[in-house]
């Protein structure tokens, strides 16, 4: 579809009528989140704890000292510390925001639908959506293959994976592992030593698996490249793919896309109760503000505020998620005097973060009732691409 006449893919996940995520690409622009480069080392910035590397075309990225350790170097040292000069394989993990330059990590991630094998850690962690039953079953399967040199996660998915599935993702990403490290030490600087997966498998390798009704596009290239990759991988049953077509009624529109866009351009937000959000974001942090607007409920003023905050914790947690906010975020609720209450929604508010792929966390309500939450920073708020677009548009 075209966002302000600019050619996108779109990809937009919908559950129970409602758009949850959103994700959009131009289709002339490849993005560099994920890659793996032979970086170089510019300068050191001590008093931020913070390094800048350089990847391709001389594009400096932001690179926290507190991870040297975990550095794999593409050339002999004889210094145990990083200086500039050294090189170094480093993973884009952030994208540019706001101005501010990419971010970089020497964590290395390769990722799949079940797994991620990462250069961080010697050991096996848990989803933590994962119940123990699961983690029992998978640990059996997956321990004995871990030999001190890469670490692993179990993912969500994996739950509903075959042994023979995740052991055969297993091998595929070992295998990319270890080409990449041992290619590192014989490419030239800012070489590109692993490209991110395109659009259309990232968004599918991303997407939990339960629950997965039908995947659809009107895109016949995508729908034979998903065709190929599912019947490849054989993660999700091919017949949940399929193929949209009416020339009456486009995709986009039967989703109700544009309106999505349109909310995720809008400051206010209604709930169904008469209240409303009010969504800003600053540039230190995003600021939400819970409004009982046209509420007219009969019951007693603390309970009529329960219902609105509680309603409104669940149209935050899709807010973020839809919006792609991440970092700071502080929520001002309306105020309630019952403590119990006040336990409630902090519970609340954790439990629809937990369906977040991107790691959500409610820090704490401080004495002036303003819950602190904060979310992982990976890809930049869909406003500013939108900004972006319409931008272009203009000139």
């Amino acid at each position: 579809m075209k966002i302000h006449e600019v050619p996108c893919l779109v990809s937009a996940l919908e559950e129970a009528g409602k758009i949850l995520e959103l994700n959009f690409v131009r289709e002339q622009k490849k993005s560099i989140l994920g890659n793996i480069y032979v970086g170089q080392v510019q300068n050191l910035v001590s008093n931020i704890q913070a390094a800048f590397i350089q990847i391709q075309n001389g594009l400096p990225c932001y690179y926290s000292l507190r991870e040297q350790d975990t550095a794999i170097y593409a050339q002999e040292r004889t210094h145990e510390k990083l200086v500039p000069g050294d090189q170094v394989l480093v993973q884009v993990s952030r994208e540019a925001m706001k101005g501010k330059a990419p971010s970089v990590t020497t964590r290395l991630n390769f990722t799949g639908t079940y797994l991620v094998l990462t250069t961080d850690s010697r050991k096996i962690a848990f989803s933590s959506k994962l119940d123990a039953d699961s983690k029992e079953r998978l640990g059996a399967l997956l321990s004995p293959l871990l030999d001190g040199t890469f670490g692993m996660i179990v993912r969500t998915n994996a739950k509903e994976g075959t042994p023979e599935q995740i052991l055969q993702e297993f091998r595929e990403l070992k295998t990319r592992l270890e080409r990449v490290l041992s290619q590192g030490k014989n490419r030239r600087c800012f070489s590109l030593l692993d490209e991110a997966e395109p659009f259309c498998p990232k968004i599918l390798h991303n997407t939990y698996t339960e629950g997965l009704e039908e995947i659809v596009t009107d895109d016949p290239q995508i729908y034979l490249n998903l065709q190929e990759l599912l019947h490849m991988e054989r993660t999700l049953d091919i017949s949940l793919l399929r193929f949209y077509e009416d020339s009456l009624l486009p995709l986009y529109k039967l989703y109700r896309l544009e309106t999505a866009l349109e909310e995720i351009a809008s400051e206010k937000v209604w709930l169904k109760s008469g209240g409303y959000l009010v969504i800003q974001q600053t540039e230190a942090f995003v600021s939400i503000d819970v409004n009982s607007g046209k509420f007219a409920g009969k019951k007693k003023a603390e309970e009529t505020y329960r219902k609105i905050n509680l309603e409104a914790a669940a149209q935050i947690a899709r807010q973020l998620r839809l919006r792609n906010l991440s970092g700071i975020i502080l929520i001002d609720f309306i105020n309630m005097d019952n403590s119990d209450h006040k336990e409630e929604l902090l519970h609340v508010l954790q439990k629809y973060l937990r369906k977040d792929p991107v790691k959500g966390v409610v820090v704490d309500m401080t004495k002036l009732n303003i819950v602190e939450v904060t979310r992982k920073k990976v890809r930049r708020p869909l406003f500013e691409d939108l900004s972006e677009l319409r931008e272009e548009t203009v000139c």
